[in-house]
């Protein structure tokens, strides 16, 4: 399920020195790639951080993807 990342990410320059985040969290989309690399799944991460929606983990894999397409 793809969704549009820029409905669930954001950057802004005072928060965590303007790393892509969670909106509204202070989650950055590198932690939660990180738990994916090291084999959870969205489950497991959501149960570690309850305010997760699964649109938002979906969010960091379509951003990633579009980074390494080269946005």
């Amino acid at each position: 399920m793809k969704v549009a990342w820029q409905d669930h990410l954001e950057c802004t320059p005072n928060i965590l020195r303007g790393k892509p985040r969670i909106k509204g969290m202070r989650i950055p989309v590198s932690l939660i790639l990180g738990y994916l690399a090291a084999g959870n799944n969205p489950e497991q991460i959501i149960a570690e951080f309850p305010d997760l929606r699964s649109k938002q983990i979906t969010a960091c894999f379509d951003y990633a993807r579009e980074l390494s397409d080269g946005l």
